[in-house]
């Protein structure tokens, strides 16, 4: 199903035209990572994908609510945020501050997936927990999903499905059809959002920047996840996750030498917080 519109659409109403007519001032503006969106435009839009992805899941049961009274709940979110936070306060992450960077659980163990919205709303399926084995292998999906947020691939992929004045309604709440579409899209229930080739490979390195300045996680961590992936799509059940993201085929040699180059640590970590994640989900 094709999710293109027209400018048009944005030309309905006064706020509209005074919404447009602000924004056209960033239209050239090579500092702003090539987004004519603004960082508080990502965050704003991201904040309503993020309503809207809470709902939809919250009424299918599957959200783990952060303020959850459960204690396991409790617990898998004191363990999940520890491995999270050591990936933004790694000095490496741009928008650190400027995001409200938040992580939560959706509970599918069907679906190995996780995704990150524009403005640092970061989502993990409990398939994905469930199916990987080691931190470090979680730590670099996270890192990589960060990253597209970090580097703006979703707003720029955004900005080119549906065009900057549609997507300006969706960030000012004004236009909840649209908002529904891409949510579904960021969430990969609906087509998935495709990245670039180069968007991918710019995750993928910066995953190596994330881990290696954890001091923590070995920094090809994002490699031993895709070897995983790899034999699974090697075994004719490519995971979910292959749907919205290229083959791991050269990505892994990739990401190992750029850890080589930079000289940054492969030793793997301690699994501690992981398997609290685990136990805590029930795996």
């Amino acid at each position: 199903m094709s999710l293109h519109f027209t400018m048009k659409k944005l030309f309905y109403t006064p706020l509209g035209l005074l919404a447009l007519a602000g924004m056209l001032t960033f239209s050239s503006c090579d500092s702003n990572d090539g987004v004519i969106f603004s960082v508080q435009d990502d965050v704003n839009l991201g904040q309503q994908v993020a309503h809207e992805v809470d709902s939809t899941y919250r009424a299918q049961g599957k959200l783990l609510e952060r303020n959850s009274t459960n204690s396991n709940t409790q617990k898998a979110y004191t363990s999940l945020d520890r491995i999270v936070n050591r990936v933004l306060t790694s000095g490496e992450v741009k928008y650190q501050q400027e995001f409200p960077w938040s992580v939560k659980i959706i509970r599918d163990d069907e679906t190995l997936n996780a995704f990150a919205s524009p403005g640092g709303q970061i989502y993990v399926f409990t398939g994905l927990i469930k199916y990987l084995e080691d931190e470090d292998h979680l730590a670099g999906v996270l890192a990589h999903e960060i990253a597209h947020a970090d580097k703006r691939h979703s707003v720029k992929q955004l900005q080119r499905d549906y065009g900057i004045a549609l997507l300006l309604t969706v960030a000012l709440g004004n236009n909840p059809s649209t908002l529904k579409q891409i949510a579904a899209q960021l969430s990969g229930s609906l087509a998935g959002l495709k990245f670039s080739r180069d968007a991918e490979t710019e995750a993928d390195e910066a995953s190596v920047a994330y881990l290696g300045g954890t001091k923590h996680y070995a920094c090809d961590g994002a490699a031993g996840f895709f070897v995983k992936m790899e034999q699974e799509q090697q075994q004719g059940a490519p995971p979910e996750f292959l749907s919205t993201h290229p083959s791991p085929e050269n990505r892994i040699q990739h990401i190992q030498q750029l850890a080589e180059k930079r000289g940054c640590s492969t030793a793997s970590a301690p699994d501690t917080d992981f398997q609290q994640l685990k136990t805590a989900l029930g795996f």
